[in-house]
């Protein structure tokens, strides 16, 4: 029996959002057609540290999204087996030796969460975790959270998508700027840059950084915090790092084929805006994060340069997800966060539920995009 209150969805944006999304509506019979303006995962989904992690602080409703989420990916990892993409190792992170230092704070309420976690010396470090160069470790020393772990979000896509096009999904790249088509107060499809319209029950704008200008020109406000971001990939070395580390001056996140995914805040405030709407990035930059992740690393390894990417980070105005239908126009669904790498599988699951049945998660109340309208 078919309890499904769509037939027909169209999805915006191939990342992890949009693909998640299109993979469990396929599951439900839902006919899906996915579009995106260029290759599969081309936006911030394939420039994220994929860092899976609920750690330090933030709302109750937002650890418990997040840890649905981390679940999920344990859930994935029970059901495919090893691969070299996905992996629960850890996370080690610190601060820096100021007043801004946290650590025991993030502590004490990791702790009262339940949340696996140990406040640890730097000359502790090397048995709990290993790869890292402990006397960069400041001396308020480090908490490690043997829980988490790390993703490949364009792996992770790779897969979710052949599962989708087996179940008779569509999929359609290259499409240009696509556009939610708006009538009588109703999203009823979508059309692409070269005017072709697509019908549809129901639509998700699933597009990054994009999303709060695209809800702008339906009527509808979603505060945006968006930044710029830049990932340095590394060429592939032999390291033993497992964890995925966040310290004063650089992230450093394990990756297929024995590569390294790098980023900091420092070298994303060090990115070129042009007036173009392009980015130029320092070759100094580029090389001060792979020195900067030479030193929290055992041996301090020359890293090299492969590749980097640059380019907006989704990050709403008051930093929590956006997840669900705008209020003031029906069967218009949004997604938009920050955390797309952790809660990419649980946000497609509590996303095609909505879609499909026409009920609300009650797990995505605190998410909706009606909390940025304005009271009258």
């Amino acid at each position: 029996m078919n309890e499904n209150k769509v037939n027909t969805v169209v999805i915006i944006g191939a990342g992890i959002f949009g693909v998640s999304t299109a993979v469990q509506l396929a599951r439900k019979g839902v006919k899906v057609t996915l579009l995106n303006d260029g290759p599969v995962a081309n936006g911030a989904s394939g420039r994220s540290l994929s860092w899976l992690n609920s750690s330090r602080m933030r709302s109750d409703a937002y650890h418990r999204l997040r840890m649905a989420g981390i679940d999920r990916y344990r859930s994935l990892a029970a059901r495919i087996g090893q691969v070299d993409w996905l992996s629960f190792k850890g996370g080690l992170t610190w601060d820096a030796d100021d007043a801004s230092n946290e650590i025991e704070a993030a502590y004490e309420h990791e702790v009262s969460l339940a949340y696996d976690a140990l406040h640890l010396p730097a000359d502790k470090v090397p048995a709990a975790t290993p790869g890292i160069d402990a006397s960069t470790i400041t001396p308020q020393g480090a908490i490690f959270n043997p829980g988490e772990g790390w993703v490949d979000l364009p792996s992770l896509i790779k897969v979710l998508l052949s599962e989708f096009l087996a179940l008779g999904g569509v999929l359609v790249t290259d499409a240009g700027a696509a556009r939610v088509i708006v009538e009588a107060g109703r999203a009823t499809g979508a059309e692409t840059a070269n005017g072709s319209r697509l019908l549809a029950d129901a639509v998700l704008l699933a597009t990054g950084p994009s999303v709060p200008k695209m809800a702008a020109e339906a009527g509808q406000t979603i505060d945006d915090g968006t930044p710029v971001s830049l990932l340095v990939t590394t060429k592939p070395i032999e390291l033993p790092l497992k964890a995925v580390l966040n310290t004063p001056r650089v992230a450093v996140r394990p990756g297929p084929g024995n590569t390294l995914a790098l980023d900091a805040a420092w070298s994303e405030e060090e990115v070129e805006h042009r007036a173009d709407g392009s980015y130029g990035v320092k070759p100094e930059t580029v090389e001060g994060l792979l020195i900067e992740a030479s030193k929290v690393l055992e041996g301090n390894p020359k890293l090299e340069l492969a590749s980097y990417g640059v380019g907006r980070k989704p990050i709403p105005g008051d930093g929590d997800p956006v997840f669900g239908e705008l209020q003031a126009i029906s069967g218009y669904f949004v997604a938009f966060s920050h955390s797309g790498a952790t809660l990419g599988l649980i946000a497609g699951e509590l996303l095609a539920y909505e879609i499909a049945s026409g009920q609300r998660h009650p797990m995505l109340a605190p998410f909706r995009p009606e909390r940025f309208v304005a009271n009258p």
